[in-house]
C-alpha cells in the first residue's frame, strides 16, 4: 500500500486543481469581480501561511531578519509578475473562455517552462539525440494544441445534463458559456500570457531561492506581497467598496478553496510527492485535471465541449508527455555517465 501512496496523492493534487478551475469559473459566472477574487484568494493564503511560518518555523524568523533589500526587491518583482499579474490575466482569460480551456493550458506549462529555460540559456537542447528531438516535438505539439483550441471549434458535443447546480445566477447557461470568436481569442491570449508569466516565475525563482533557502518563508513573503499588490490592482479597477462585500455563496467557497486548500494543502502534498518520486512523476499526472474538469464542466457548469477542444487537449497532452519523456531520458543518460557506464541510452 505504501508504494501506491505517491500515486494516490498525485491524483488528489490534480483533483484539487480541477476543483480550482471549476469553482473559480462558477464564482466569476456568479458575478464575483475577478480582481477582488484574486485579492481575497491571496489574502486567505497569507492568513494561513503567516502563522505557520512564524509559530512553527524558527528558521523562517531568523532568515526573514537576514534578508537583504536586494533579495526583497527580487521577491517583490517575482510576486508582481509571477503571481499578481499572472493570476489576474488568467482570471480575465477564464471569464472570456471556459474552465476546460484553463485546465487544458496547464498542460503546456512544462513545455513552456522548458522553452523559456532554453531561451534564457538555463537548459540545453541536444538536437542530435533522441531525447532532444522528443522535447522539441513536444513543444511544437503543445503550441499546435493551444492554437487548435483557440482557433478551431468544430462540432459541439451535447452536455450530459441540462440541470446545472452551480450555473450563473445572472444569465442563462447558454449565454454564459457561448463566446464570440473575438472574446474567445482574447481570452485564449490572456490565458497564454498568464501561463508565460507563471512559467517565467517558475524558472527565475530558483535563482532567488539560493539567497532564501526556506521554501516556506519564500512562499509566505510572496503571498503577502501579492496580497498587497492585488489589493492595489483591485481597488484601481473596482473602487466601489459595495462590490467588495462577500456573501455566503459560491464566491466565498471559491476564495476559501483557492486560498486555503490550493495554496496550503496542495503546496505540502506536491512537496511530499516531489521528495518521494521527483517532479517528473508529479507532472505526468497533470492531464488528469483536464479530464476531470471536462467531465465536471459539462455536468455542473453546462459548458459546451467542441471537437477543437478535444483535439487541442489531445495535442497538448501528447506534447507534455513528449517533453517529460525527453527530460527523463536525459536524466537517465546523465546518471549513466556519472556512474561511468559506457554508451548512451539515446544510441
Amino acid at each position: 500500500m505504501d508504494g501506491k501512496k505517491p500515486h494516490l496523492v498525485a491524483i488528489i493534487v490534480q483533483s484539487i486543481y480541477a476543483g480550482m478551475f471549476l469553482l473559480s469559473k462558477a464564482a466569476l459566472n456568479n458575478g464575483l469581480n475577478n480582481f477582488i477574487f484574486i485579492f481575497y484568494r491571496q489574502a486567505a493564503a497569507t492568513v494561513v501561511l503567516v502563522p505557520v511560518a512564524v509559530l512553527f518555523k524558527r528558521s523562517c524568523r531568523k532568515e526573514a531578519l537576514q534578508l537583504s533589500l536586494v533579495v526583497f526587491i527580487k521577491m517583490f518583482m517575482l510576486a508582481l509578475f509571477g503571481i499578481t499579474c499572472s493570476l489576474n490575466l488568467y482570471g480575465v482569460g477564464l471569464i472570456y473562455t471556459s474552465s476546460t480551456l484553463a485546465a487544458a493550458t496547464t498542460n503546456t506549462l512544462p513545455a513552456t517552462t522548458f522553452l523559456l529555460a532554453v531561451l534564457l540559456r538555463m537548459e540545453d537542447v541536444k538536437l542530435k539525440s533522441l531525447s532532444g528531438k522528443a522535447k522539441v516535438v513536444g513543444i511544437i505539439a503543445c503550441l499546435a494544441g493551444a492554437m487548435t483550441y483557440a482557433f478551431y471549434k468544430g462540432p459541439h458535443f451535447n452536455s450530459f445534463s441540462h440541470h446545472y447546480s452551480i450555473a450563473s445566477k445572472n444569465s442563462h447557461v447558454d449565454e454564459v458559456h457561448t463566446h464570440s470568436s473575438e472574446t474567445w481569442l482574447v481570452g485564449s491570449f490572456l490565458l497564454l500570457a498568464g501561463n508565460i508569466l507563471w512559467c517565467l516565475w517558475t524558472v527565475l525563482q530558483g535563482q532567488v531561492l539560493k539567497d532564501c533557502p526556506s521554501k516556506l518563508l519564500f512562499t509566505t513573503i510572496q503571498c503577502f506581497l501579492s496580497t498587497v499588490q492585488s489589493f492595489i490592482v483591485a481597488i484601481a479597477f473596482e473602487p466601489n467598496l459595495a462590490q467588495w462585500k462577500l456573501n455566503f455563496d459560491i464566491g466565498l467557497l471559491a476564495i476559501a478553496y483557492c486560498g486555503i486548500v490550493v495554496t496550503g494543502i496542495t503546496f505540502y502534498l506536491q512537496a511530499w510527492v516531489i521528495e518521494k518520486m521527483g517532479p517528473v512523476f508529479l507532472a505526468m499526472f497533470t492531464p488528469l485535471s483536464l479530464a476531470i474538469t471536462i467531465i465536471c464542466s459539462m455536468l455542473f457548469l453546462g459548458e459546451v465541449i467542441t471537437l477543437g477542444s478535444v483535439l487541442g487537449g489531445a495535442l497538448m497532452v501528447a506534447g507534455l508527455y513528449s517533453v517529460l519523456w525527453g527530460k527523463s531520458k536525459e536524466q537517465m543518460n546523465a546518471k549513466v555517465a556519472d556512474d561511468g557506464t559506457k554508451g548512451s541510452i539515446d544510441e
